[in-house]
């Protein structure tokens, strides 16, 4: 019995038209982002493409697209969720985007409920508002598509440690969620001055933070969420240390800097990877490449290690894998490893 596994892109409205129909066949969902939260309400009066997915949608009727509505610093979520009228009017909103637009669903990405460190309004009610706002929204798809006679997705974006799990009731909210896109990627970098691995598959020995793909799956399974119901990430994008000693390729070394975005894998590819002074090294405990030139540290996915994150989903009946961002690879190298991983 073959099983057919999510492959879904995240790609910004801007570049929706430069995905080509090759690409288009290759994922089985697309997340458009990104939807606004004001007033209460989503809103896409800002999206500049909306043609393109009117066209994508004629073009590829079986692909399933989904408004993505956040993002990091992308606030509001916090006001809307925290009154019944707020998610009154945010699932009518969400009702409305679909009636407006081809989408399939509603894809939430709020980061994060209970937390305010993107400079977003948070509150400790959060975590019961989230679950409420959720439960809002699902009836509310729910009774769209009995009119329609078809389904409605209704996905989360969920960051992938235990600040995540703390600041929402998941065994609560997986109910009314189609599936949850675990963002197994930043895991490593933004906050940190420790080198290591941002994507990476498992957690290596010496790594002093403990997250990986494998670690998050355990960390929503133990809180509730049904293993088919989760979707890996994986990064076509990487991150970068600088001031690094020059000790074990730069692994797990305290750097001069956080680990800052990094070039995009197109960049990578074409400048870096065994370019210009930087040595691709393969990390077989993590499953995971990353570069080293002596004094900078660069943490990316490329496609062996996609392959590897492939394996794992088949071998742990999970959902799929999605990743951002499409318009980071314009090799095409990750999306067809991707696609040729979870088909074999």
């Amino acid at each position: 019995m073959s099983h057919t596994y999510i492959a879904a892109g995240y790609a910004s409205d801007h570049v929706l038209a430069d995905i080509t129909p090759e690409d288009l066949q290759k994922l089985t969902h697309l997340n458009v982002a990104f939807g606004h939260v004001k007033n209460d309400e989503i809103t896409i009066r800002h999206l500049k493409n909306t043609s393109c997915i009117q066209d994508i949608k004629a073009a590829h009727p079986h692909l399933t697209l989904l408004l993505s509505v956040g993002g990091w610093s992308a606030g509001g979520f916090s006001e809307a969720a925290s009154t019944t009228h707020g998610r009154e009017a945010m699932a009518a909103s969400a009702v409305r985007a679909l009636e407006e637009l081809p989408f399939d669903g509603i894809d939430l990405d709020w980061e994060y409920p209970c937390y305010g460190e993107a400079d977003i309004e948070s509150r400790p009610e959060d975590k019961q508002n989230f679950t409420l706002l959720l439960k809002r929204m699902r009836e509310a798809l729910d009774q769209k598509g009995a009119q329609d006679g078809r389904h409605y997705l209704l996905t989360i974006a969920a960051g992938a440690d235990q600040y995540y799990v703390d600041g929402t009731e998941m065994e609560q909210v997986q109910q009314y969620l189609d599936f949850v896109q675990l963002m197994t990627y930043d895991m490593r970098g933004g906050f940190q001055v420790l080198t290591g691995h941002h994507s990476n598959l498992f957690t290596p020995t010496g790594d002093l933070f403990r997250i990986s793909v494998e670690a998050s799956v355990r960390l929503f399974h133990q809180a509730g969420v049904p293993k088919e119901k989760m979707v890996i990430g994986a990064a076509f994008y990487s991150r970068v240390w600088n001031g690094v000693p020059d000790r074990n390729h730069g692994l797990h070394q305290i750097a001069e800097s956080t680990g800052g975005y990094g070039p995009d894998f197109t960049t990578l590819a074409g400048e870096y990877i065994d370019h210009n002074g930087y040595v691709r090294y393969w990390d077989e405990e993590a499953c995971a490449p990353y570069l080293f030139n002596g004094s900078r540290l660069i943490s990316y996915d490329d496609e062996e290690s996609i392959r590897h994150k492939c394996r794992f989903v088949q071998e742990q009946d999970l959902a799929g894998i999605m990743f951002w961002e499409y318009s980071c690879d314009r090799t095409g190298r990750l999306l067809h490893a991707l696609h040729e991983g979870l088909k074999s």
